[in-house]
C-alpha cells in the first residue's frame, strides 16, 4: 500500500461589510502597487497553477462556502522480496529461473548414486510457476521470454 501524505489549504473570508450586496463577497483587498497577491511560495503545488498570475476581485455569487483543497502526494512504495524464495531461486545468465530438485536433503544411503547425482542439478522453473516466483522476487532480473 502506498503511504499518503495529506495537506489541507482554505480560503479564509474577512466578514462582509455593510456596503456590500446580500448576493456577493468581498475579499481582501490587494497590494495597490503590485495589484497582486504575496504569496510565501511561488511553487505550484502538485500540477496546480500559482494563485500569483490570477487576479481575484470578488467571488462570484454563486459560489457556497469555501471549500478545502485538500492535496495528496502518493509516495511510491518500495516491494518487499521474500527471503525464503529468494534463497530458493536463481537467475541463469539467459534470464531463466532455476530451482534445485526435491529429495536430496536426506535418506541418502538408501538412494543410489545415479539418482543422487541427478537429484544435485539445477533444474529451470515451470513456466506456469514464472508468475508465483516474480511476485515473490520482484526485483529479479528475469527474461520473461526465455524458455
Amino acid at each position: 500500500m502506498a503511504s499518503l501524505t495529506m495537506a489541507s489549504f482554505a480560503l479564509r473570508l474577512p466578514p462582509s461589510s455593510s456596503r456590500a450586496s446580500p448576493g456577493s463577497v468581498r475579499l481582501a483587498p490587494l497590494n495597490a502597487a503590485t495589484n497582486s497577491l504575496k504569496l510565501s511560495s511561488v511553487r505550484c503545488i502538485s500540477g496546480f497553477p500559482s494563485l500569483q498570475s490570477r487576479k481575484v476581485s470578488a467571488v462570484s455569487p454563486l459560489s457556497r462556502s469555501p471549500r478545502p483543497l485538500t492535496v495528496v502526494s502518493a509516495k511510491g512504495y518500495k516491494m518487499k522480496t521474500h527471503k525464503a524464495s529468494a534463497k530458493r531461486f536463481r537467475v541463469t545468465g539467459r534470464g531463466k529461473i532455476v530451482r534445485r530438485r526435491a529429495g536430496k536433503q536426506h535418506l541418502l544411503a538408501k538412494k543410489n548414486t545415479k539418482r543422487k547425482w541427478r537429484l544435485s542439478k539445477m533444474h529451470p522453473v515451470s513456466r506456469s510457476d514464472y508468475d508465483n516466483v516474480i511476485g515473490a522476487l520482484p526485483y529479479l532480473k528475469v527474461n520473461r521470454l526465455a524458455k
